[in-house]
């Protein structure tokens, strides 16, 4: 096999040498192989979605053969994203493959995809609760998005970025920054933005896919959820809490989809720091979608509860029943809230 060529890459985009050589090893194993599987999460949202689809791109570019897999349905406000169609929906993945690229994950169980555990793993993320679980692990908390570091991975392997990726990878942006404002955003995330845009992504025609092109059944289900909207007293701090049973999905005809976001509302209450968003699953155990406006740390409580994600943005899962799950999480809050008061 050919020896990868050396890369210059701008220092602004990967700043230490470790990232740097972590994103070489993954272009290396890329040129050498001639297979690859592709995957994320489970419950993909905007950023597992255009990642994917953004990296298929590249591997193709390269000449090489590539499959996208999902454990779960692409979500409605992403189906017209470019080569979509071509995500294919599995819960078990077979086949003779160089490596498996999985991008956001903290381990092969975050897929809930069967069939990766003899697989070469190339990991790729950029959460804070990310783990070094693959063969080659390019792990970089800097970047807006996974996303972020596939286009680095573009351009580090001389590909172009055309519209249909250019779209991709904005989408990514886009949605993991919660349209440009949760914290961690940087002068090079607006700067990639506007790269994409010149590269062809339609900034207004991607935000009305995704903001404005909901099922009327995550509508209902927002009306169940602001029903149970809550906010604690004053001296439990700026925290504000709402849920939706199971009953609450089946009436209102939702899909778990219909889920992604319904927690940023509770957060856009003025006063309130962080807000949870509460789901019954049919089993009855609870899974939480939690937001923060910065002054705490979202992602080291998930953690803490066997979930993961941003610091702005994590998700766990609790047993039930609803009432008992609520109580923990939001005692996990205060304790969270009063010692960044206390300090």
């Amino acid at each position: 096999m050919a020896t990868p060529q050396p890369i210059s890459f701008p220092p602004s985009r990967l700043q230490d040498e470790s990232a740097f050589a972590s994103m070489r090893a993954i272009l290396a194993a890329i040129r050498n192989g001639e297979r690859f599987l592709v995957c994320s999460h489970s419950r993909p949202d905007g950023d597992a979605i255009g990642s994917m689809l953004a990296i298929g791109m590249l591997l193709r570019q390269m000449g090489k053969w590539v499959d996208l897999v999902a454990a779960d349905r692409i979500p409605t406000v992403y189906r017209n994203l470019p080569g979509a169609g071509e995500i294919r929906t599995a819960m078990r993945v077979r086949g003779l493959y160089d490596a498996a690229i999985l991008l956001e994950c903290d381990s092969l169980e975050r897929t809930r995809l069967r069939g990766l555990e003899r697989m070469f793993i190339l990991n790729i993320d950029h959460h804070s609760s990310g783990k070094e679980f693959g063969q080659i692990n390019w792990i970089d908390h800097r970047a807006a998005s996974v996303g972020q570091l596939v286009h680095s991975l573009v351009k580090a392997a001389g590909a172009i970025v055309t519209p249909e990726m250019a779209t991709c990878l904005y989408t990514t942006l886009l949605t993991d920054t919660g349209g440009f404002c949760y914290g961690g955003i940087q002068a090079n995330t607006f700067t990639l933005a506007a790269e994409l845009v010149q590269a062809g992504a339609d900034p207004v025609h991607i935000a009305r896919d995704v903001y404005f092109n909901n099922p009327f059944s995550k509508m209902l289900l927002l009306g169940k959820a602001l029903s149970n909207l809550h906010r604690g007293p004053e001296r439990e701090g700026p925290i504000a809490w709402l849920w939706v049973t199971h009953e609450d999905m089946v009436s209102t005809g939702s899909a778990e989809e219909d889920c992604e976001g319904v927690a940023n509302y509770a957060l856009s209450a003025a006063g309130i720091e962080a807000a949870v968003f509460l789901r019954e699953l049919p089993e009855r155990r609870i899974r939480l979608s939690l937001r923060s406006k910065g002054k705490i740390n979202v992602a080291a409580i998930a953690a803490t509860l066997g979930g993961g994600g941003h610091e702005n943005a994590a998700g766990c899962s609790l047993d039930g029943p609803l009432q008992r799950a609520t109580e923990e999480i939001l005692t996990a809050l205060r304790q969270a809230m009063e010692a960044v008061d206390s300090h």
